[in-house]
């Protein structure tokens, strides 16, 4: 399977403040991915105005190739100057890689990024200049699969001054948080989540500034391919059943008519459990050739649930779901696993469902909104309609 990048960050707002002042700015162009994480200078409406402006600025520039130099020269001309300080400022990190791992990372005054490489964290060499009278780092990258860069703002090393700890986390003891609960396979966004939590605690949850964290992680591509519901033709059903089935990757199929008609198709039987790991979330079944399998609409209305919280940059929950009900399965498979999604969706009318306040337009909207939300967190997605 061929590489690519996924990216994610959570952020905490210093306590009492509506806004954050840290700001992450993500594009991709082609085959690069550039993440920018700035820091304005204070706390609130100020910061996050300086802190939007130059992710905006930079990742834009960077994206287009634009030499660093020309990039923090229109920083300085285009930022408002703070009329107490009587300096724009905004620091910054910028990641600019490919779907290989190879690319840059630039960083002026954030706290220097971590790599985990092996399940491991290490410092990245970096030299410095001196570009308009700013002193940046740079670091070249050269990333293998499983690699990633954790980014943070200095509400990290912070956490826990004068709460907790009398000098803040130091360096060494984040590092050695990561390497003790980051597990193989976890998502750039699920480590991110991880390590802002843990500052959360060392705040007490009254977090003393604005708290940041992005990781990239360099993965292989993992296609996913879901099936939601029977064809409208019948006659159609081994055609459709066989396209979804062709190519690389995970299959799942969800309810229960599609579920029937895709063991039909590969001469086996379609075996539903019955134990209920979430009473309000029917069990899961088995078909041989099939990765997973669960009931339909009540399935992916919680899916859809999830991945709301899965998007939001500030909800701290874990990100890796620990239920073994259907919807956390497939939430883990699409959220956590997938790299590109595709979805085969069919547009019968299920005779079961005439009597309940269910129809195909409610099926056709929970699944667009799935795939908004997909798309959201990075996923490829494609919708296939038969």
């Amino acid at each position: 399977m061929p590489l690519c990048l996924e990216s994610g960050y959570t952020s905490l707002n210093k306590k009492g403040e509506e806004l954050c002042g840290d700001k992450v700015e993500t594009r991709i162009d082609g085959d690069f991915t550039t993440l920018v994480l700035c820091d304005g200078m204070g706390s609130g409406v100020k910061a996050n105005i300086l802190s939007t402006l130059t992710s905006k600025i930079l990742c834009t520039m960077v994206a287009n190739g634009i030499p660093m130099d020309d990039c923090i020269e229109t920083l300085i001309a285009s930022l408002p100057v703070c009329k107490v300080r009587g300096v724009a400022y905004s620091t910054f990190s910028v990641v600019h890689m490919n779907s290989s791992g190879k690319g840059y990372l630039v960083e002026f005054d954030n706290p220097p990024a971590i790599c985990m490489h092996e399940g491991k964290c290490r410092d990245l060499p970096s030299v410095s200049s001196v570009i308009l009278g700013k002193t940046v780092r740079k670091t070249e990258l050269d990333l293998s699969e499983g690699d990633v860069i954790v980014l943070m703002s200095d509400g990290v090393p912070h956490a826990g001054i004068g709460k907790l700890m009398n000098f803040g986390w130091q360096r060494p003891e984040i590092m050695s948080f990561l390497d003790r609960v980051a597990e193989p396979g976890m998502s750039a966004r699920c480590i991110a989540n991880l390590l802002a939590a843990a500052c959360n605690d060392l705040y007490l949850d009254q977090p003393g500034d604005d708290t940041t964290v992005a990781a990239v992680r360099v993965r292989e591509k993992c296609p996913v391919s879901l099936m939601v519901g029977p064809p409208v033709d019948k006659e159609k059903d081994d055609f459709y059943i066989s396209r979804f089935l062709e190519g690389e990757g995970k299959k799942v199929v969800c309810g229960g008519t599609t579920s029937t008609i895709v063991a039909r198709h590969l001469h086996t039987q379609l075996v539903t459990k019955f134990d209920f790991p979430d009473k309000d979330i029917p069990p899961i079944g088995y078909i041989e050739g099939v990765d997973l399998t669960t009931e339909g609409v009540l399935t992916l209305r919680r899916v859809l649930e999830l991945s709301e919280k899965y998007l939001s940059v500030s909800d701290l929950s874990s990100k890796r779901q620990t239920k073994t009900d259907g919807a956390s399965l497939l939430a883990n498979l699409l959220f956590e696993e997938a790299t590109d999604v595709r979805f085969f969706v069919g547009q019968s009318v299920n005779k079961a469902h005439q009597s309940l306040p269910i129809d195909i337009t409610m099926k056709l909207k929970l699944v667009e909104n799935l795939a908004s939300n997909l798309k959201k967190m990075g996923k490829n997605v494609e919708l296939l309609y038969d």
